[in-house]
């Protein structure tokens, strides 16, 4: 496991008590003393947080709306994404069933370390600081967001556009993967048959390459659009690590 301090400089937060971290880092599966009742605390501390930063943001926005670009950026899928860009799954404690299974990519495990981690924060100096190290790691997806969207990603987004056309649903499928097992690259390729459009996107999780590839969909389905039905477009997307967000990422929220 990486050493703490990385993950502070990371967060931007030095705690006054190192082991309410290493507590936020700890899984079940590794001992007694691990991050569940932290991820608890620190859910209801980042649901406030990114309420009010919403509610600054978006003054023309009103409350059902704001609650769906809320739920958006603080499902599983999200947060993941987030705790992938601290490097996060570096510092996990697992059990060593977890280990051997790749618990420290897991989404759900990623999402509720995170949250522990903010909780510690909260206990550790108090609610300003927690909100201050939550709006460091949300302040980059805030600027992108699109209220005129939702907060929906560009899988959704990319489902619904061919539905409002009567087409079946776009296919995801992993054409490669690449690299050691901690620090993997998928492959994915996106296909829209009936438009016959296929891209190719990577990053560092299928997730976040079926992502770019609905992105660079759209972004073809939009140039078939302009260029009047000339041809089949086909592209492949520039390889990435990690995924951009422009807004948070699907899968339901635990």
């Amino acid at each position: 496991m990486a050493g703490l301090k990385s993950l502070e400089a990371a967060l931007g937060y030095e705690f006054r008590d190192p082991a309410l971290l290493e507590q936020a880092v700890t899984h079940r599966s590794h001992s007694s003393r691990h991050n569940e009742r932290l991820e608890f605390l620190g859910d209801s501390v980042l649901n406030f947080v990114v309420a009010a930063l919403l509610y600054k943001q978006f003054s023309r926005v009103d409350e059902g709306d704001l609650s769906r670009l809320r739920a958006n950026l603080v499902k599983q899928s999200a947060l993941a994404d987030i705790a992938q860009k601290l490097s996060l799954s570096d510092y996990l404690r697992l059990g060593e069933g977890e280990l051997k299974s790749g618990g420290f990519r897991r989404p759900s495990i990623l999402a509720d370390a995170l949250e522990a981690v903010f909780g510690a924060v909260f206990l550790d100096a108090g609610f300003d600081a927690a909100e201050r190290v939550i709006e460091r790691q949300y302040a980059p997806i805030l600027q992108t967001v699109d209220p005129k969207t939702l907060g929906k990603d560009p899988k959704t987004l990319l489902q619904e556009l061919l539905q409002g056309r009567r087409l079946d649903l776009p296919l995801y499928t992993v054409v490669a993967t690449h690299g050691a097992a901690h620090n993997q690259m998928f492959d994915v390729e996106c296909a829209v048959p009936k438009l016959d459009i296929r891209v190719c996107a990577a990053a560092s999780s299928r997730r976040a390459a079926e992502q770019l590839a609905a992105t660079q969909a759209i972004a073809a389905i939009q140039a078939m659009d302009q260029e009047k039905g000339t041809g089949p477009v086909r592209h492949r997307a520039r390889k990435s690590t990690q995924l951009s967000l422009p807004v948070a990422v699907p899968q339901e929220r635990k």
